[in-house]
């Protein structure tokens, strides 16, 4: 009982206790943009705010997003999640023990997993409850992924685990966890080396990259090897996919097009350089990133090249026509879609946390010291889904009444903290 307290009130307590240090530092040190300077690149402000932190020894390390929440995960093993639309603080916990190695979290639509140390944790997304931890059997290198019926991890060893989420939960019911963790395993893949990123689930399979050069498909049920495809060099790119096509990216400087379900080659693209930071795949967007090589924008059905950009180094986000960026001196760039051209930048290199949204059309970035900024383009109040357009709450429509205009839409007042 002493230690769910402890749980409980300690991020409470250092909250409360941060929080006018860092209203101080935001106010004071001033390292929020302000609207004139947002609109010049016709954008806004629609929240900030700052994460349960303690800047004297702790700082972000981590920041995800899904269709509902911003989760910000510090060194200290805190996690703060925030409502993605009007940035009200949902909730903050202590995930495992403080200070331990962390991998970035991911979500389905009730709960949020992140591993901590040598243990995975499952936390309920409306109230941060901490559901489950599982001890994991070996060395995780990748975060979780995670479908309706099972959550994946890979391992430095080369070993690929799936555990079935139902048996997680019954077993945390029975009291069982985490010491009877094995029980809720359902198979162990396994490469000759490394697993470079998260397996990736799609409907009856799942797929893996490894530091041998092969990317494996295995039935999610059982682990049957689908197929094994082999590269010229290691695939440390996390994979990407767009309807029935996976991308994959070597070392050994080649940017590959995949059928889904047969692993045959469609299309080849040569980049000269190695890839290793991640494919962004939205919609009819292709954007890859060479190492010291720039941004090249790709048609994703035939490979061929749309644009390219030598100063570019991140993604940040899509807006409408617009593609949100980093350069390499850690500005924010905004660039047309279509054509490539630069349109401006600003420097918000303080704001060095930057999440590659591919969920909305939102800007999420924060500081170490954990401020959290959220940016959208001026008078777009609701989000746009890339990912998953059905999850879009239905906003009710309202007819005017007899001799009345329709009424003009208002500027969503919902900052918080400002």
């Amino acid at each position: 009982m002493k230690r769910f307290w402890k749980r409980l009130i300690l991020p409470l307590l250092i909250s409360s206790a941060l929080n006018n240090f860092v209203q101080a530092q935001v106010t004071g040190g001033n390292p929020l943009p302000t609207q004139q300077q947002l609109s010049h690149l016709s954008l806004e402000r629609a929240w900030w705010s700052h994460a349960v932190i303690n800047p004297q020894r702790d700082k972000v390390e981590h920041v995800t997003v899904d269709e509902d929440l911003v989760y910000v995960q510090a060194t200290s093993g805190v996690m703060t999640a925030f409502d993605a639309e009007n940035g009200r603080q949902i909730w903050s916990v202590q995930v495992g023990r403080f200070d331990q190695p962390s991998f970035a979290a991911t979500s389905n639509e009730d709960e949020v997993l992140t591993v901590n140390g040598g243990s995975m944790y499952g936390i309920d997304k409306a109230t941060g409850r901490v559901l489950w931890n599982l001890v994991l059997p070996g060395q995780p290198s990748t975060g979780p992924s995670v479908d309706d019926d099972q959550v994946y991890f890979g391992t430095l060893d080369g070993s690929v685990y799936a555990y079935d989420l139902k048996k997680i939960h019954k077993l945390y019911e029975e009291r069982r966890l985490p010491k009877w963790s094995g029980q809720a395993q359902v198979w162990k893949s396994k490469a000759a080396k490394e697993i470079t990123s998260p397996p990736m689930p799609v409907g009856r399979f799942v797929y893996f990259a490894s530091r041998d050069a092969s990317l494996y498909s295995v039935a999610k049920s059982n682990r049957k090897l689908i197929y094994q495809f082999e590269t010229d060099g290691p695939i440390v790119a996390p994979l990407a996919r767009s309807g029935d096509t996976l991308f994959v990216a070597s070392d050994d400087n080649n940017f590959m097009a995949l059928m889904l379900t047969s692993g045959k080659v469609k299309w080849e693209f040569t980049s000269g350089l190695p890839i290793r930071k991640p494919i962004r795949a939205i919609g009819q967007d292709l954007y890859v990133f060479p190492q010291r090589g720039g941004m090249y924008s790709l048609d994703p059905a035939s490979g061929n090249q749309r644009w390219s950009q030598p100063d570019l180094s991140e993604f940040v986000a899509i807006m409408g026509d617009t593609v949100a960026t980093t350069d390499v001196d850690g500005n924010i760039v905004l660039v047309n879609r279509a054509k490539g051209e630069i349109l401006g930048s600003m420097p918000l290199r303080r704001f060095s946390v930057r999440v590659g949204n591919e969920r909305t059309d939102r800007i999420y970035m924060a500081t170490e010291s954990g401020v959290v900024m959220c940016l959208r383009q001026i008078g777009h109040n609701f989000p746009v889904f890339h990912q998953y357009p059905d999850r879009l709450p239905l906003l009710p429509e309202f007819a005017p009444e007899d001799g009345q205009e329709e009424p003009s839409a208002t500027k969503d007042e919902s900052e918080a903290g400002s």
